[in-house]
């Protein structure tokens, strides 16, 4: 099928406004979906995983003052290096691969990336 000038123009114009209406609507899903994420990595900080973080940790908005493991308001670790030394373990942290789930891993990531003030 071959299409002339005006339908492709046409198709263009007809085309632009759904794109932009189904941004719009997707805008708020991942406001809700990010705020989800970070109360769920703040649950598991604070009191879910085991050892909890709290244990070891110090950061200002779970209120953990940890004695053991590096003040993370200072280190400001983006998600990334979170994730990897939660699946892998580091210095005297032990991995949680085992005891928590991918969406897990990258929630608590994504918690104290953010909580941390780091620069993502």
């Amino acid at each position: 099928m071959k299409l002339n000038s005006l339908q492709v123009a046409t198709s263009r114009y007809t085309l632009a406004p759904l794109l932009y209406l189904s941004v719009l609507i997707s805008l708020p899903v991942m406001a809700v979906d990010e705020a989800s994420q970070f109360a769920l990595g703040k649950k598991l900080f604070t009191q879910s995983s085991a050892p909890a973080c709290v244990l070891c940790h110090t950061l200002k908005d779970a209120g953990a003052s940890g004695a053991v493991g590096p003040v993370l308001d200072e280190l400001k670790p983006d998600a990334q290096r979170v994730a990897k030394a939660l699946r892998n373990g580091i210095g005297q942290m032990p991995s949680y691969r085992a005891s928590l789930s991918e969406v897990q891993i990258l929630a608590l990531a994504h918690y104290v990336s953010k909580a941390s003030g780091a620069a993502n």
